[in-house]
């Protein structure tokens, strides 16, 4: 279904709400609202960006929140550390990690004039946050914290398997936010995860990389927290308890204490945009500014994905890595050339952006092998997972991906020869046209419910 429509893709899911609230377990009273000019800070999972918002920032937008109000970090390096105990280069720790949110808050706290801040955040995010809440003194600048998919409890919870683990429920780390309270006094928490589909919420752990079949010691509701307000949502996947409709209605009642007035996001004609070109380091996706990308941005045929005239716009990035601000149409389909040094040529294909937004990040594809005779396009869902239930069709015909009932995949690379010079690539309701492009090159169609 189209973003424009604001609904999920599962048609088992009800339209009225997303997806279906099916529990609240025991926790915590009802929030206080927050003060009317509490700044929102957002922080996005483990190796993504704070583009991860966008669309989650245009429903606050929709509903009265003032976009000067909305902040995002961008990690440096957002993937964490393997082993908390061993150096492991392009990654971070958790030291790192809380020193870089909490210098942002500063910032954020500083440009406002506020008092404190509201979280909202997603997988290891939900680490992050809780470190600096509980851990690093946030707690005097924290009004509300909302969790979505947090790994709470670890993605497993078993001592001798990568025992300094961030993600492993017996760490140091993880019994440090764990005891002797899982929240923490003074600020009200909301956790929100799915019934079954978070695929890091899973006793079995087929999803922990090798270990299929073994017990990760964790059960479903590894996301919630004693002592908070525990809401559960039938068949959201793991980003989707934080980006998807349902999260963000929950959310906003959470912190502000009103019901949103509306469910549609309200569009622009013009909406600006702008953002930063970042890169890879060590084979990792990082959120460091690119020096010296070339941008140039070209309005497109939405079935063929044919080029409609010249660039529309043009830049080459300096030390900070921003692009923008590009003033889009809210009825135009875009593709996005963007040419890193050493990376592939990459082609990102957009759909109409309805409103404007400072968190238009841009990444390079990675290096891939490319086919002998064809070329490299990859299907990609930064808010969300596929899974079996969607309809992901590339030129009328499903893509190879998991078929495990739980979503899992958030990209999908097809190899495609020359035969056809562009193809339509379709998820749920909403189609992206794109083109054919030579060795070295890769297309990406990115869909953003």
């Amino acid at each position: 279904m189209t973003l424009r429509a604001a609904v999920t893709r599962r048609a088992a899911l009800a339209i009225a709400g997303l997806a279906t609230l099916i529990a609240v377990a025991p926790g915590a009273a009802s929030a206080a609202a927050a003060d009317p000019r509490t700044p929102i800070v957002f922080v996005h999972g483990n190796g993504d960006s704070a583009a991860e918002w966008m669309v989650t920032m245009w429903r606050w937008e929709s509903n009265g929140y003032p976009r000067d109000l909305l902040f995002a970090v961008n990690l440096r390096n957002p993937t964490a550390n393997p082993l908390a105990d061993e150096p492991s280069p392009g990654t971070s720790t958790t030291e790192a990690a809380e020193r870089q949110l909490s210098d942002y808050v500063d910032g954020v706290l500083e440009r406002t004039g506020a008092k404190k801040v509201a979280f909202i955040g997603n997988s290891r995010g939900a680490n992050i946050i809780r470190n600096f809440v509980k851990l690093g003194g946030g707690d005097k600048v924290t009004s509300h914290v909302v969790l979505g998919g947090g790994v709470n409890h670890g993605a497993f919870d078993i001592p001798g398997l990568l025992p300094t683990a961030e993600f492993n429920g017996a760490s140091a780390f993880m019994q440090s936010l764990n005891t002797p309270s899982e929240v923490v006094p003074g600020v009200d928490f909301l956790t929100i995860r799915s019934d079954f589909f978070d695929k890091y919420a899973q006793p079995d752990g087929r999803f922990i990389v090798g270990f299929p079949g073994i017990p990760t010691n964790i059960s479903y509701d590894a996301p919630e927290l004693k002592g908070a307000k525990n809401l559960v949502f039938r068949g959201i996947d793991h980003r989707e308890t934080a980006t998807s409709r349902a999260a963000f209605e929950a959310a906003f009642e959470f912190i502000t204490g009103d019901e949103p007035r509306r469910h549609l996001i309200v569009e622009e004609r013009r909406p600006r945009l702008s953002g930063v070109v970042t890169g890879v380091t060590a084979g990792l996706y990082d959120n460091i500014p690119a020096k010296g990308a070339d941008l140039k941005i070209f309005k497109i045929d939405r079935r063929s994905g044919t080029r409609i005239g010249a660039a529309v716009y043009r830049e080459t990035t300096d030390e900070d890595g921003r692009w923008g601000p590009f003033v889009a149409d809210a009825d135009t389909y875009y593709e996005f050339l963007l040419k890193v040094p050493g990376k592939p040529t990459t082609h990102i294909y957009r759909q109409p952006f309805l409103r404007g937004s400072k968190f238009v990040h841009l990444r390079p594809a990675m290096n891939v092998k490319d086919p002998d005779e064809g070329s490299v396009v990859v299907l990609s869902r930064p808010a969300g997972y596929f899974g079996v239930e969607d309809t992901l069709l590339f030129d009328g015909a499903r893509p190879a991906f998991s078929t495990d009932k739980v979503p899992n995949v958030v990209a999908v690379t097809v190899r495609t020869p020359f035969r056809k010079t562009s193809h339509l690539a379709r998820f749920g309701d909403e189609t992206l046209g794109l083109r054919n492009w030579p060795k070295g090159h890769v297309a990406i169609a990115e869909f953003n419910d």
